[in-house]
């Protein structure tokens, strides 16, 4: 399953030094606009404790983690929906992602310039959000006189829902409010907004790029955000870019997790954002565990058990029978499948089984 995120924000927010400290991809970072021009593409491992803690009961021949691919997007500016600073380009990348991470300079620096000269995060996130929200309504009001004759003279049904679907985003849009915040109650409804690809209907996360001493609790630029986002369907996140590219340089574990403790993290942002992205895109990881690999496998939240099983492979779900499912606290608590299984334990679950994150399973299937 390939899904990505767009990292995006003003230039010099620093963009491009989170996307190398998540890929070790070697984006050009420089204190000036547009250092990155195409879009450079990251495949991110996910964290995911669990497979260690199989391992050390599986002792398997290799741990194969899950992955999400990240997309550094070059920097927007004020006229970007109309093609300024190389806007059409940039917009078109976001496009092609499936969630935003919109990035946000929380930090003072008179080393590094700010394309307005001065740092104010509310200010520079409404410029992106009014620069994707103009290329959107330009979306909108170009389909809808198509759209509405269909409705009208066609007596076409999803052409009456596309057209009601429009006329809701476009109100929406020219209040100034991104097309996230409408909702749909039918599905034909949902279908049709989904067609749209809107920029601004996209999930997002905002992250608050801050100095190393506002690693741990923020500051009064993170605050100005919350504040602003908090009508918003989106989650805020905490990271200093600068010390998580510091920390990346550390040759061991054991020196990254010292690094964090100094400054008091548990964990590190890079972490931290990887797995908000992965539950942003709304997924969830299924697991198998036997000697040859401990394996992570990525599924959206709310599928059943033949489409996941379709995730391995397509036979899998063609030719479904059954899942056998053991609870990942299971298997740790007593140590092994075998002691499940004499337990009790082991679930076989129908078509209609809704996984849940964590779940080990194999799959019975006959074609």
């Amino acid at each position: 399953m390939s899904l990505q995120c767009g990292i995006v924000g003003l230039p010099n927010v620093g963009k491009s030094t989170l996307f190398n400290c998540l890929s070790n991809a070697k984006a050009q970072s420089a204190n000036f606009p547009f250092c990155t021009i195409e879009p450079n593409v990251g495949v991110i491992t996910v964290p995911d404790e669990r497979l260690a803690r199989l391992a050390e009961l599986v002792h398997p021949g290799r741990i194969v983690p899950t992955t999400v691919e990240i997309v550094d997007i070059a920097g927007l500016v004020k006229g970007a929906s109309k093609g300024e600073g190389l806007g059409n380009q940039f917009l078109g990348n976001i496009r092609e992602t499936d969630a935003i991470i919109h990035v946000l300079r929380c930090f003072d620096d008179d080393n590094v310039v700010h394309v307005d000269g001065s740092v104010d995060p509310v200010r520079d996130k409404e410029i992106i959000d009014a620069e994707l929200q103009l290329k959107d309504l330009e979306t909108v009001e170009g389909r809808l006189p198509r759209v509405e004759k269909l409705a009208q003279v066609g007596g076409n049904q999803d052409a009456k829902v596309e057209y009601e679907v429009l006329k809701a985003y476009k109100a929406a849009l020219e209040q100034g409010k991104s097309a996230r915040t409408v909702q749909f109650d039918s599905k034909e409804a949902q279908h049709a907004a989904r067609n749209l690809f809107l920029l601004t209907a996209k999930p997002v996360l905002y992250v608050c790029n801050v100095d190393e001493a506002s690693a741990k609790t923020g500051n009064a630029y993170v605050e100005k955000v919350r504040e602003a986002i908090k009508d918003e369907d989106a989650d805020l996140l905490i990271v200093a870019a600068q010390t998580e590219a510091d920390i990346a340089e550390l040759e061991t574990y054991e020196d990254r997790q010292l690094f964090l403790q100094e400054i008091g993290l548990e964990e590190s942002g890079v972490n931290r954002l990887v797995k908000a992205a992965y539950k942003m895109l709304q997924l969830e990881t299924f697991i198998t565990a036997g000697p040859m690999e401990v394996k992570a496998w990525t599924y959206r939240r709310g599928w059943k058990a033949p489409q996941c099983a379709g995730v391995i492979h397509t036979d899998f779900e063609r030719g479904f029978i059954r899942a056998e499912v053991i609870k990942y606290e299971d298997y740790v608590r007593l140590g092994s499948e075998a002691a499940v299984r004499e337990a009790g334990l082991l679930h076989i679950e129908g078509k209609d089984y809704v996984v849940q994150d964590g779940d080990i399973m194999h799959f019975r299937f006959n074609v």
